[in-house]
C-alpha cells in the first residue's frame, strides 16, 4: 500500500488531514450541533413517498436549475425574495465553496474573525485563496468600528461573518454587517446557519440594494436535515449567475430536491422543536453558571463554556459515560449542543458528577 508521501499531491496539501468531527455511536451525541429531535413522522412519510416517485425516473438527470425548490426557499425566507435570488447545493459548505470558486482564488484574500467556523480556512485553501483570521474582541464579540477598521487594514476580497458564530454562539448585529459591507468593495458573506435559533433580525433584511452581500443558510440545523445535505443562499441575481458558472452539472440530485421540497412544504412542523431547543440551551447556560463555569452568551443551538482546567479530561470522562460533546481546541473550553430534555438532563447529571 502506498502513502500520501508517495503521490504527486498538490504541494499546499502535503501534511494536511481530512476535516471531520468524531462520529461515535454513543447514547447522547451533542458534538456537531445537530437537531437531535429528528424528523416528525408525517414529514418522514411524505419524504419517503416523494423519493419513491423519483426513483423510477433516476435514469434521467435531475432538474439542473431546480427552480421549484428555489421558489420554495424564497417563500420560506420572505423579504420579497424571488427564485432567481436563491441558490442551493449539497450543504452550506458546498455553497461556500462555489462562492470561493467564483470570487476567490489566487491573488484574493479572504478574512474572518476568529475563533469561527473551522471550514472557512479549509475552503479557502482548497480554492487557492489566501485566508486571514483576525481575533475577535472581548468575549468573542464584534463592534462595527472594530470590524470596519480591520477590513480596511487587511483589504480583503471576501469577508466572512458567522452569525450566530460557530463555535462561540455569538450573534453579529446588523450594524456590524452594515459597517463591514461599507468598508470594502468585495464580497461579504454572512453565514446564518443557526439563524432560526436567534432572536435577532437576520441579515437577510439588509439584502435589498446590496449586490455584494450573500446570506448563506442551511437546512441541517433547525430543519433537522443534516443527513440530507441541503445548503442554500440568498443574494443578488448576478451573484447567483456567477455561481451557475462554477457549479458542476446537475450537482443537486433529484432525490435531494424531492426531500428538501417535502420538508419545506411542512416548514412549520419541521421547525416546531426550535423553541424547545432554545429552552434546553438556556437551561444548560443556567446550570453551567451554577457549576461555577463560564458559558458565553449564545443565539445558536449550542453553548461554548469556559472554566475547565483540563477540557480533554472532561471530554473523555463524559464520553465514557455515553455523552459526546466537542473539544474545539479553544483553551479551557468545551462546546455543547442543546438536545432534547432527556439528553440535557443526562449531560448535566454526568457533568455535575465529574466536576464534584
Amino acid at each position: 500500500m502506498t502513502s500520501l508521501d508517495d503521490l504527486p499531491l498538490r504541494r499546499d496539501l502535503r501534511g494536511e488531514r481530512p476535516y471531520g468531527a468524531p462520529q461515535l455511536d454513543v447514547p447522547v451525541q451533542l458534538n456537531v450541533n445537530e437537531n437531535t429531535f429528528g424528523i416528525p413522522q408525517p414529514v418522514a412519510l411524505e419524504i419517503v413517498q416523494r423519493l419513491a416517485a423519483e426513483v423510477i425516473q433516476l435514469n434521467r438527470y435531475p432538474d439542473r436549475e431546480f427552480m421549484g425548490l428555489r421558489a420554495q426557499l424564497a417563500t420560506y425566507l420572505g423579504y420579497s425574495l424571488t427564485a432567481n435570488q436563491i441558490w442551493a447545493a449539497n450543504g452550506s459548505n458546498e455553497v461556500l465553496m462555489q462562492i470561493f470558486q467564483a470570487f476567490g482564488g489566487p491573488g484574493v484574500k479572504a478574512m474572518s474573525f476568529g475563533p469561527t467556523y473551522s471550514m472557512y480556512p479549509n475552503i479557502a485553501r482548497i480554492s487557492l485563496t489566501d485566508y486571514i483570521q483576525v481575533d475577535r474582541e472581548v468575549d468573542y464579540e464584534l463592534s462595527p468600528e472594530y470590524v470596519a477598521s480591520e477590513i480596511e487594514r487587511i483589504k480583503p476580497g471576501i469577508v466572512l461573518l458567522c452569525s450566530p458564530n460557530n463555535p462561540t454562539g455569538t450573534p453579529v448585529s446588523l450594524d456590524v454587517v452594515k459597517a463591514a459591507y461599507d468598508s470594502f468593495d468585495g464580497i461579504l458573506i454572512v453565514d446564518e446557519a443557526y439563524a432560526e435559533f436567534s432572536e435577532q433580525k437576520p441579515a437577510l433584511s439588509l439584502l435589498a440594494g446590496r449586490e455584494r452581500l450573500i446570506i448563506s443558510r442551511t437546512m441541517s440545523k433547525a430543519f433537522a436535515f443534516a443527513g440530507a445535505r441541503v445548503g442554500y443562499l440568498a443574494a443578488d441575481e448576478a451573484v447567483v449567475d456567477a455561481l451557475r458558472i462554477v457549479r458542476l452539472p446537475y450537482h443537486l440530485s433529484a432525490l435531494t430536491q424531492a426531500a428538501a421540497s417535502a420538508a419545506l412544504d411542512f416548514a412549520p412542523l419541521m421547525l416546531q422543536n426550535v423553541e424547545k431547543i432554545k429552552v434546553q440551551r438556556d437551561r444548560i447556560i443556567k446550570a453551567l453558571l451554577e457549576f461555577g463555569l463560564r458559558p458565553y452568551r449564545s443565539d445558536a443551538n449550542f453553548v461554548l463554556v469556559a472554566g475547565f482546567e483540563d477540557p480533554g479530561e472532561v471530554f473523555e470522562k463524559l464520553l465514557a459515560r455515553g455523552v459526546l460533546i466537542r473539544n474545539v481546541g479553544i483553551p479551557g473550553t468545551l462546546r455543547i449542543t442543546a438536545g432534547t430534555e432527556a439528553e440535557t438532563t443526562k449531560l448535566l447529571a454526568e457533568l455535575a458528577l465529574i466536576l464534584d
